[in-house]
């Protein structure tokens, strides 16, 4: 039986959606690297507090000068405030914790660390969100814990205080992308994003004068230090765009592109290239997120 053009029309559709979604979510995160890359660059040259403050500060003007006029309204308008707002300080939490183990630590390690986040969103999904497990989860868990331990295993180089903080960005990220979770049901992206935007001005705009840095920067530290809110805010409504072509479960191995696009950066600009068994515990773990990945695509409840 042949199938009806209708249907071959849909299907097709279908197909360029998914590759529209993976392209927005690829340079998504492509910019979300940059954006490390820089974040690493400028803190060798001023305190962290001070770095991540300008980034949220570029990202807010970005959103009031463009998004602002003609989405205003459903920019603030939210139906569970409390949880947007925790939601934002979480981020806040983890983009400090991201910029202390980057000012420590090579950016793919660092990256790779963070991305223990979606183990441990599998872990507490269940308690929280009474979401099962399943075998596969608990593989996928275990088996990136055993990649996060061959990366920053004693003896291999790293500086303990960074895998700390690192080890935070992880557990911040996990608590954001439940709450994100939880909201997607209520409030609409921009909504989200703009709240994120606003509480990291705040907090780190209130810092400020306590961490400003008295000197004037080059034009290329002037460049990052735009071009990191910039990227930031770019990559996000990139992302976000990418979820109106394909769904989450399709999306969610692509996320760990950014590994590859650390790896290729912290290289290319820092010259920093990760031993054969820090390369092994990324690989795996790059690998347990796939399986959980490909498990919520598939629908795996083994």
């Amino acid at each position: 039986m042949t199938e009806s053009p209708n249907n071959e029309r849909k299907s097709t559709t279908a197909q360029a959606n998914l590759a529209k979604g993976f392209m927005f979510a690829a340079i998504g995160l492509l910019l979300f690297a940059c954006m490390d890359s820089a974040t690493k660059y400028l803190t060798e040259h001023y305190n962290v507090p001070f770095v991540v403050a300008i980034r949220y500060l570029v990202h807010f003007a970005l959103m009031v000068l463009v998004l602002a006029p003609r989405y205003s309204t459903p920019m603030l308008q939210t139906k569970r405030r409390g949880l947007v707002i925790l939601r934002a300080m979480v981020l806040v939490v983890a983009s400090l914790s991201v910029g202390m183990a980057l000012h420590r630590m090579p950016q793919a390690e660092t990256t790779a660390i963070t991305f223990l986040a979606p183990m441990l969103v599998v872990l507490l999904a269940c308690p929280l969100l009474g979401e099962r497990i399943g075998a596969v989860g608990w593989l996928a868990a275990i088996a990136g814990f055993v990649g996060i331990l061959l990366i920053a295993r004693p003896g291999g180089g790293l500086d303990v205080i960074g895998v700390t903080f690192a080890l935070l960005a992880a557990g911040a990220n996990a608590a954001y992308q439940l709450l994100s979770r939880i909201l997607a049901a209520t409030e609409r992206p921009i909504t989200l994003l703009f709240y994120t935007a606003l509480a990291g001005s705040i907090v780190f705009g209130v810092a400020l004068p306590w961490t400003w840095e008295n000197q004037a920067p080059t034009y290329l530290e002037l460049a990052l230090f735009i071009g990191m809110g910039v990227a930031g805010g770019l990559g996000h409504y990139f992302f976000t765009l990418a979820y109106s072509y394909a769904t989450a479960s399709f999306l969610a191995p692509v996320i760990y592109l950014q590994l590859v696009w650390a790896g290729l950066l912290g290289w290319l600009i820092f010259g920093n290239s990760p031993d054969h068994l820090s390369l092994l515990g990324m690989t795996i773990v790059a690998g347990s997120g796939l399986m959980i990945g490909l498990k919520s695509r598939f629908g795996r409840k083994t």
